[in-house]
């Protein structure tokens, strides 16, 4: 896969402000806040700074957390690392094309997998029916 390399000059031109503080800064979203949160239709979520296909409708479910939660991720589509902001250990992850930070990751979701991908809606795109 070639990784998509911009400046952060490109970033800004391309990425509103919201989603430029999060994709490329690590920012978070205000709980509650987005529209995809309560997105019910079939489709797939990409990312907003790339276009990277990242989960599917499928993969979603509601974790009464207030952002956009998944179960799993399409193979190859996330890069993980460790975060020790806040004065804790979480994991944190990118998109494995662009590198925009998505979210982080927790071990309290539902099964298959037992994992739940928090992420913050800014940092998506909703693609219905696909």
């Amino acid at each position: 896969m070639d990784r998509i390399e911009r400046s952060d000059e490109e970033w800004r031109s391309v990425l509103t402000p919201e989603q430029y503080k999060v994709l490329r800064h690590e920012g978070t979203e205000r709980s509650g806040t987005s529209p995809l949160n309560d997105e019910k239709r079939g489709g797939s979520y990409a990312c907003a700074g790339c276009g990277q296909p990242l989960f599917t409708s499928g993969m979603k479910f509601e974790s009464g957390t207030g952002w956009p939660s998944f179960h799993t991720a399409l193979p190859g589509a996330l890069d993980t690392r460790q975060d020790r902001k806040f004065f804790m250990v979480r994991t944190e992850y990118h998109c494995s094309k662009c590198g925009g930070h998505q979210g982080h990751v927790f071990e309290d979701g539902p099964a298959p997998s037992g994992l739940r991908y928090c992420n913050n809606g800014v940092a998506l795109r909703f693609i219905p029916g696909e």
